[in-house]
């Protein structure tokens, strides 16, 4: 089966409740010269290793620079016997490779199958930079990535064989793709998927700076694609106030055509929709206030939203303030007017990548953003590592509360401290999982 839970009628079933998690830990952009690794977090209250790193998984090369990942099969596979989730793909979104770790021979202590080098994005697909990874429903598997071998923006799509992993080549059209790169979310029952974009590799690589804008290395833009076809459609473009757009999120129920993009630089929020013509049209929904601040790059500081994401149930929004230190949590059952009713304390070194428990009740979160920016932004983290940590959330009236009970610290690892960025669940998240 592909997933603990499911989707009937609109109504979710979910499985038990998550015991361990996976998450990647760079050190590219720190002192240490060691290799990233994948560490696997006990997260289980009745375990005697409750809140602690129980494997570490080390890559085979340094200064990869892990950030998300993915499955080799999931909720869009339900049905097939032949499917398993039993491998977590890894893009590596600087060296531009690609590893494949089975997490299905023994879940808490993960090992390497397979490497991907970059010379296959390069020569095959004219890409690099691999962000995003989903599982398909024929089996393969399709990555986003955000620039060409030479740095430059470029917003193509690997696939990969799911079950050789070897490099197939481009989603796209040739000389189709987009001028940037980041995430994509798809949608069968609708024939569509649509990707983000952040920037220009080699713009973004060692930090930020508010002159690229103006320079046109920073994408504004969503891009609608048939997923049939795999032809682009439309280019929404957000504007100013759509800067930076990044993780997009469709709703989970199959037959919703609207979902959300977060657009980390001016802090906004946008929902994006089927209009009754049948074409596709975005609107600003959440906009957080900057802040007026002295001795910084910029008059003001905005919050930089830089990850979202939605409860399974499609009644909560969820997303961090990367600058500004804070979670919030939106009530969206009004689609077109989110309403906040949940909001989350300033914490050491900010929250950033978010995970949702299957029932909506834990939020876990991390701190590190990417390593370039990290030291940019929030030098002390590199100093002293990232956390981790879980917040207890009201799903009946919203409502956030930080579990004291619960912190990994990647500042006392092994190695050194180390950045720890996205959560994966071994059953399958509501980042990670597309129904049909």
């Amino acid at each position: 089966m592909m997933a603990q839970f499911h989707l009937v009628s609109f109504f979710l079933v979910v499985g038990p409740r998550e015991e361990i998690v996976y998450l990647p830990c760079i050190y590219r952009s720190t002192e240490i010269l060691k290799p990233d690794y994948l560490a696997t977090v006990d997260v289980d209250p009745k375990s005697p290793t409750y809140s602690q790193v129980i494997h570490r998984l080390p890559m085979p090369n340094l200064r990869d620079e892990l950030h998300h990942s993915g499955w080799n099969a999931c909720s869009s596979c339900f049905g097939d016997a032949s499917k398993t989730r039993n491998r977590l793909i890894l893009p590596s979104l600087i060296s531009s490779r690609i590893y494949v770790v089975d997490v299905g021979t023994n879940p808490r202590a993960p090992k390497m199958q397979k490497m991907v080098e970059p010379v296959d994005l390069f020569w095959k697909c004219g890409l690099a930079n691999p962000h995003t990874s989903h599982c398909l429903g024929s089996g393969q598997i399709m990555i986003s990535c955000m620039g060409d071998p030479a740095g430059n923006g470029k917003g193509g799509f690997v696939l990969l064989d799911g079950e050789t992993f070897e490099v197939l080549g481009n989603w796209e059209h040739p000389g189709e793709a987009a001028p940037f790169g980041y995430d994509f979310w798809y949608q069968p029952r609708h024939n569509v998927m649509i990707s983000t974009e952040w920037g220009a590799p080699k713009a973004l690589v060692n930090g930020f700076d508010p002159a690229h804008v103006k320079e046109g290395l920073y994408g504004s833009s969503l891009h609608v694609w048939d997923w049939t076809t795999h032809r682009k459609l439309q280019t929404l473009d957000l504007g100013e106030d759509g800067a930076i757009p990044l993780e997009v999120r469709f709703l989970h129920d199959p037959s919703a055509t609207e979902g959300y993009v977060g657009c980390a630089l001016k802090s906004t929020v946008f929902r994006f929709y089927k209009t009754p013509k049948g074409d596709w049209a975005a609107e600003k929904v959440i906009s957080v206030p900057s802040k007026k601040v002295e001795g910084w790059m910029l008059p003001e500081m905005p919050g930089l939203i830089t990850d979202i994401l939605i409860s399974l149930d499609d009644r909560f929004l969820y997303f961090s303030n990367w600058l500004h230190g804070d979670i919030r949590q939106y009530d969206i059952t009004d689609r077109r007017n989110p309403r906040l009713v949940g909001q989350g304390k300033r914490i050491p070194g900010s929250p950033q990548m978010l995970q949702l428990s299957l029932d909506g009740r834990r939020l876990y979160v991390t701190t590190s953003l990417f390593s370039g920016w990290d030291k940019q932004f929030y030098p002390d983290m590199i100093r002293e590592g990232s956390v981790m940590m879980q917040i207890d959330v009201d799903t009946v009236n919203g409502g956030l509360s930080l579990n004291e009970n619960f912190l990994v610290d990647f500042g006392k690892e092994p190695d050194g401290p180390a950045l720890a960025h996205e959560l994966r669940y071994p059953g399958g998240d509501c980042t990670s999982d597309i129904w049909l």
